[in-house]
């Protein structure tokens, strides 16, 4: 373990360390991409592009971000890691511990052509992860998380780790006029418009090392294949519609391997966002995805989220734009429709994050998910054969957990912190849970700084 600790941090300290201000030629700057300023209205947002995909959080969210310019180029990083221990315990072996890393990194870069961006801005971006290294046999424990697959088996209380390409996009926005935006985004690996901001991606998630519940009822899709969206985006209105392939990433996280029905553009979806101050974000999206599960390659399904997400910056602003607290939450639904059986399981979560006092930060996750009878399978066993997947019951989740920062190098912030978990189980699984399971999670959270 000490081994996949280290490579994270040396995923992020030259990042941390190399970037200073009196480089030669180079400016260092604050936050935020419209003239140097926090975003205040849902194009501002758009442009700056800090979230997965095309999506977005409210205007007025803070993202701790490093910011070069550079021979008419700003160049951008932010990165999140958290080194985490679990324990678990329910009426039965399915409690697992584990010590294990998530972690993400995003450089991006972004020119603006013309006078004042008057014809255009392109953005190049990538997200890595070095989870297929930090997370060893090719999962973490989780209690009642199913999705994917580990060596060919359906994953049962585990959670995936991460591509190491978690995407690699180019996005380009055209201002049609004061208040409209047109704009194209491409990657071979990407984000389609499905969804809010992808939980390991949002603020509000954002000091919890758990992987949501509702995950594969609600952004699943944030790492797919082939990836083409147009979006357009009127005063405080957007509507966009993608094209991608369905079918999720293989387990070879390291390298683009196709899913078992190949790579081709067979799935579409359509969002539309509605952020009527900086404070506040809507969206609702619907999708077909064709074959998404590899060990049910026949079937097909249609996706619909609706999510609601606020944010309020607490305390007097400083010089830079800053405050020394803020308040975030999130609010989502997510419902998976089988086009075979025409079985559907839905999702609810509460995701709230309040930071005060500049360093302190406290969070609760609450989740009510749709899970199906794979959990009455033991972890690590083939999926039977002529076995149906069905809904099984649902899931409620209530998370409450506390972090306090620390400035431990230039450019680097850590913060240990502890997570509860209380879990109720469904009827039909109480016999193999027990009524009320839960877990317990240290850790240690790094990220990237100004």
């Amino acid at each position: 373990m000490r081994l996949r600790i280290t490579l994270v941090l040396a995923l992020l300290a030259p990042v941390a360390t190399a970037q200073q201000p009196d480089m030669p030629g180079m400016d260092m700057h604050s936050h935020s991409m419209d003239s140097m300023a926090a975003p205040t209205n849902l194009i501002q947002a758009e442009i700056a592009h800090t979230s997965s995909g095309t999506s977005i959080e409210p205007a007025s969210t803070p993202v701790s971000m490093l910011m070069v310019h550079r021979d008419g180029w700003m160049l951008m990083l932010h990165g999140n890691a958290s080194i985490s221990d679990i324990q678990q315990h329910a009426d039965s072996p399915r409690g697992a511990d584990k010590l294990y890393s998530t972690n993400w990194i995003m450089p991006m870069a972004t020119r603006e052509f013309g006078s004042n961006g008057r014809f255009g801005q392109l953005t190049l971006r990538t997200m890595l992860s070095l989870e297929p290294a930090t997370i060893s046999g090719r999962q973490f424990p989780q209690l009642f998380q199913q999705g994917e697959t580990a060596f060919g088996k359906p994953i049962v209380d585990g959670q995936h780790p991460h591509d190491f390409v978690m995407e690699l996009a180019a996005l380009y926005d055209l201002r049609l006029g004061q208040h409209t935006l047109l704009s194209f985004y491409a990657a071979p690996v990407g984000d389609p418009a499905i969804g809010p901001t992808a939980y390991p991606h949002r603020l509000t998630a954002s000091e919890n090392p758990l992987a949501a519940l509702d995950h594969h009822q609600q952004d699943s899709t944030h790492i797919a294949f082939n990836v083409l969206t147009g979006g357009l985006t009127w005063h405080s209105l957007r509507i966009e519609a993608s094209g991608f392939h369905g079918g999720e990433p293989a387990e070879a996280r390291w390298h683009f391997q196709p899913s078992s029905n190949g790579l081709t553009i067979d799935s579409y979806s359509t969002r539309l966002t509605f952020s009527p101050t900086p404070n506040w974000t809507s969206q609702y999206s619907i999708a077909h995805i064709t074959s998404p599960e590899a060990l049910y390659p026949g079937e097909n399904q249609q996706r619909q989220t609706a999510s609601l997400m606020y944010n309020r910056p607490l305390g007097p602003a400083t010089s830079d734009g800053t405050h020394s607290g803020n308040w975030s939450s999130t609010l989502v639904w997510g419902r998976t429709l089988s086009l075979t059986d025409h079985s559907k399981e839905n999702s609810y979560l509460l995701e709230s994050l309040l930071q005060f006092h500049s360093r302190n930060f406290l969070f609760t996750r609450i989740e009510n998910a749709g899970r199906s009878n794979e959990l009455l399978l033991n972890p690590g066993s083939t999926l039977p054969t002529g076995f149906t997947e069905s809904p099984i019951g649902h899931v409620q989740s209530y998370s409450l957990g506390y972090d306090r920062q620390y400035h431990i190098a230039p450019h680097l912030l850590a913060a240990p912190g502890a997570q509860f978990t209380l879990y109720n189980t469904p009827a039909a699984l109480v016999s193999t849970y027990g009524q009320h399971p839960f877990g317990a999670v240290a850790f240690l959270r790094l990220r990237i700084a100004p």
